[in-house]
């Protein structure tokens, strides 16, 4: 039998600063209820969240005071470098690996700009190879961490024996903005966290799961549902249109589009891992894949206690799904910015 590629560890990180969501609900009254008429309508939304607590690059008074793009920048920079050592880090110790045994690195982040990127910024620190391969990958939103799994895993391919590390570190908290007076500012207020986390694959006999395929789907005319804006403040959060039910309605269609080039159906799944954008999210998803209601425990259990952490939030999906068991076939699933939803299926090892 061939051997394929596999994923052969996970970790991952966030950074020190907890941030409990009655202390942020407390603060984002705090910072708007004064300026925004609809403040305590929207304000419901830290307790229908799903949320007990996030972690942040910075103290949450920090975010109380008015900040540029260049002190948010700088925060990026030293949180991200951070989080990518400690997630890379604990991924290598779990493969067995060392930083120099790494031939690939593919970074993904959409939260601030690093040029050099974060890999050769801390590439010194860690360890790695003068010759190694770095593969910046920016602009996928929360679908990053699925899309950044499917790259690393046919970059392993493409090159038998070699070892990839996928890193997905994300700093969405140092997009809220006391200048914008939204509701999806205010939406991500109580959302949004930091986190990070990172993938060892590789070509080999043995790993935690295979990586049996990957695919895409973007939907026409929806550059509008999910981004960034960019000002002199810094980014904003984009949300023009209501994502669960987009999510409710087109979802499985386009899931069963995506497995059949494969030659696979829904019901060739036997657990869906999905980004947990938010508990109406997940509800939506549960409706769109028929599943009971709480069959995403996984999900939940991850958006409660780091939030909306955008790349990396699938994948600490998978390491949760990893620690219990993963069953014979998992779809890791993750939508994003274009609008696109992609995913990977992965096959538990014998």
């Amino acid at each position: 039998m061939p051997q394929s590629v596999k994923l052969v560890s996970v970790g991952t990180a966030v950074p020190p600063y907890v941030l409990d969501q009655r202390d942020a609900a407390r603060a984002s009254h705090q910072a708007f209820s004064s300026r925004f008429g609809g403040f305590e309508r929207l304000a419901k939304v830290f307790q229908s969240s799903g949320i007990r607590r996030r972690y942040g690059v910075r103290p949450i008074d920090w975010y109380l005071e008015t900040r540029g793009w260049p002190d948010r920048n700088a925060a990026h920079l030293q949180g991200a470098d951070a989080m990518f050592v400690n997630a890379a880090t604990r991924a290598l110790k779990s493969a067995g690996l060392a930083a120099n045994d790494i031939d690939t690195i593919v970074t993904v982040s959409s939260t601030g700009i690093a040029t050099p990127s974060l890999e050769a910024r801390v590439s010194q620190q860690l360890g790695f190879r003068d010759d190694v391969e770095r593969v910046p990958v920016f602009g996928l939103g929360c679908a990053g961490g699925v899309s950044g799994l499917s790259i690393a895993s046919r970059l392993a391919a493409s090159r038998p024996g070699s070892v990839v590390l996928l890193v997905a570190v994300e700093t969405c908290t140092l997009a809220f903005r006391m200048d914008k007076l939204t509701k999806a500012n205010i939406v991500a207020t109580a959302l949004f966290g930091d986190g990070a986390a990172a993938c060892v694959l590789r070509v080999a006999d043995k790993g935690l799961a295979e990586v049996e395929m990957s695919g895409q789907h973007t939907w026409p005319d929806t550059l509008d549902i999910m981004g960034w804006s960019v000002d002199p403040e810094g980014l904003g959060v984009i949300f023009d249109r209501s994502i669960p039910p987009f999510a409710a309605a087109n979802v499985r269609p386009a899931l069963i589009s995506v497995l059949a080039r494969s030659n696979l159906t829904l019901e060739d799944i036997d657990r869906f891992a999905c980004h947990p954008g938010g508990a109406k999210v997940i509800d939506a998803l549960e409706t769109a894949l028929e599943l009971g209601q709480g069959t995403l425990n996984h999900e939940r259990d991850v958006l409660r206690d780091y939030g909306n952490m955008s790349s990396p939030t699938a994948l600490f999906v998978l390491d949760r799904l990893i620690s219990t068991g993963l069953p014979r076939r998992t779809l890791l699933t993750a939508m994003g910015p274009g609008f696109t939803l992609s995913c990977v299926s992965l096959k538990a090892a014998a």
